[in-house]
């Protein structure tokens, strides 16, 4: 599978803030920081003459603020807004951003964002990339499965339940052997019973995993595990 790498911008007016983000934006292996701003009316201006993936926006800028420079792009790439004040975070996803991340920002939280844009990415151009996929056993017959639709699997007896975006799969299997099948930079057993699509975890917390608005039990030995696979590696 062809490796995706977003080109994207940062749009802060604060140094401090910006350089800081800076910092994390180029450590992180998918991401191509191609300028930085101090302010939106000269991003705007070079946004056109330039192939934009992803830009990470501050909300509170003098003179032309986060929402208005979004209310300004014709075509808007994903955004990620970035702020210092929750209170922003509701009228955020209004304007149909990838996510919002909080001051000062946090690496493991960070991560997560990315996986989120690099999952809409690849969904927005399926054509171009080519999809991975599995066959499994189900209803006596095989069934094709695109990894990147599966949220998790769940154990259910002597069975798998496979939770796609669209549809739940049963298979008669163990969750170890299946298992097997998944590639491991992308999957992870976080409990006894549940193994999760770590591109699809929107938030997490010491027990739980949030998928699709669904919570999942994350076990307590598990945690580590889980968020050294949340940093994206080569």
């Amino acid at each position: 599978m062809k490796k995706t790498k977003l080109k994207c911008i940062l749009i802060d007016d604060s140094t401090v803030q910006r350089r800081a983000v800076a910092k994390i934006i180029k450590e992180h292996s998918k991401l191509d920081l191609i300028n930085e701003y101090d302010n939106g009316v000269d991003a705007k201006n070079d946004i056109g003459s330039n192939i934009v993936d992803l830009i990470f926006l501050d909300i509170e800028m003098p003179g032309f603020n986060g929402f208005e420079f979004l209310e300004s792009l014709e075509h808007k790439p994903q955004v990620i807004l970035i702020s210092g004040n929750p209170n922003y975070a509701m009228k955020a996803f209004d304007y149909d951003v990838t996510d919002y991340l909080q001051k000062p920002v946090d690496k493991t939280r960070f991560d997560v964002s990315i996986r989120k844009a690099i999952n809409k990415y690849e969904l927005e151009n399926a054509e171009e990339i080519e999809l991975e996929y599995i066959y499994v056993n189900s209803n006596l017959k095989k069934t094709k499965l695109f990894l990147n639709e599966i949220l998790w699997i769940e154990a259910y007896g002597d069975y798998v339940k496979i939770i796609s975006t669209d549809k739940k799969t049963l298979i008669l299997s163990t969750m170890k052997a299946f298992a097997k099948q998944l590639p491991k930079d992308k999957f992870l057993r976080i409990h006894k019973s549940y193994t999760v699509n770590l591109e699809k975890i929107e938030n997490f917390n010491g027990s739980t995993v949030e998928i699709n608005e669904q919570v999942i039990p994350l076990s307590r030995h598990k945690k580590e595990a889980l968020i050294k696979a949340l940093v994206v590696i080569e």
